[in-house]
C-alpha cells in the first residue's frame, strides 16, 4: 500500500474512533476540511508537522498515522549463492 494512502486510513480510522467529523478534525488541527479530506483518501502527502497537527488532537504520536507501515517495507533481497573456491 502507498504510505500516503496508508496515512489517510489511519487519519480516517483514528478520527472515527474519537467520534469527530472532519470538520471538527480539520478545524483542531488548524486546517481546512477538504485539505483534510483529501489526506484522507490518499490524494495529498502530508509533511510531518502536517500530521502532527492532525495527531494532537487526537491524542495520537505521528508514528501512530504511520501503523501498518510494515507493508511498505521492501522485500528482502534472495540470498545469493556464494561462489565455489579453488583451494
Amino acid at each position: 500500500m502507498e504510505l500516503c494512502a496508508l496515512v489517510g486510513l489511519n487519519v480516517r480510522r483514528h478520527r472515527l474512533a474519537a467520534g469527530m467529523t472532519q470538520e471538527e478534525l480539520a478545524f483542531r488541527a488548524g486546517m481546512d476540511r477538504t485539505y483534510l479530506s483529501d489526506i484522507e483518501r490518499g490524494r495529498r502527502n502530508p509533511t510531518l508537522l502536517t500530521m502532527q497537527d492532525i495527531a494532537t488532537p487526537l491524542n495520537l504520536r505521528v508514528v501512530d498515522l504511520l501503523e501498518g507501515s510494515d507493508a511498505l517495507e521492501p522485500p528482502e533481497a534472495p540470498s545469493r549463492p556464494r561462489a565455489a573456491r579453488n583451494g
